[in-house]
């Protein structure tokens, strides 16, 4: 899928505000371009500016592999579940857009375009399932060098309280191959419960540095329906 590059224009002439473009085309290849200039869409619904909207946070949310806070709690919670990849991103996908989330924002476009690039083999999953095969946390994001560009993740409240959370060690242990030191998990904005779980902030310059490095190490091998560390 070819990608284009300097659609957005030099960073320096971004706006000092994380929103720096909307449009209303919106595809793979669009996409695809965006993230290798460190920018990534998220639609700007009702509100008359187009229909999408392209976002380079000044301040970027990241988690070295490294990073990742692991607490004995979670580690007895993760013995409870089991982790896949791959093996249901549809359906990964439609539980983070379920309209009953707050601030939902994963609409039809959304899912089109994330499923196609799926299928190209860029977007993935992982899923957490309970001990009666249901599935209750995930998360998936776009692939691309030593850059992993997450998107959303969601749990069940009822019956996986810590589903996304184990989804999230289970797609560290993905990456972590030979060149885990050389990869980042890209999660956009901080929040205090990542920040719990190790993720960091950096200047979107410094972010923008970092991503030239991580799209020239190799892609990670990405194994449908296999368990982390299987």
């Amino acid at each position: 899928m070819a990608r284009r590059p300097g659609i957005f224009g030099p960073s320096s002439g971004w706006p000092a505000q994380d929103l720096i473009a909307f449009s209303a085309e919106f595809d793979e290849a669009l996409v695809l371009a965006a993230y290798t200039e460190g920018v990534f869409p998220m639609p700007l619904h009702e509100s008359g500016f187009g229909q999408m909207g392209w976002w380079s946070p000044l301040a970027r949310g990241v988690l070295p592999l490294d990073a990742l806070r692991v607490t004995r709690s979670l580690r007895k919670s993760a013995k409870h579940y089991t982790t896949t990849v791959d093996a249901a991103f549809p359906e990964v996908l439609e539980r983070c857009a379920d309209p009953r989330r707050p601030f939902g924002w994963i609409d039809a476009d959304v899912r089109r375009v994330y499923t196609a690039l799926h299928r190209a083999g860029y977007a993935h999953s992982v899923e957490t399932w309970d001990a009666d095969g249901r599935l209750v946390g995930g998360l998936y994001g776009v692939s691309l060098g030593g850059l992993f560009a997450g998107e959303s993740m969601f749990h069940d409240p009822e019956r996986g309280r810590d589903a996304s959370k184990v989804a999230l060690v289970a797609l560290v242990d993905v990456l972590s191959d030979e060149r885990a030191e050389d990869r980042v998990i890209d999660v956009q904005w901080q929040t205090d419960h990542l920040a719990s779980l190790g993720v960091i902030e950096v200047e979107r310059e410094e972010y923008l540095a970092l991503l030239a490095e991580l799209l020239t190490v190799p892609s990670p091998v990405w194994t449908a329906g296999r368990r982390p560390g299987a």
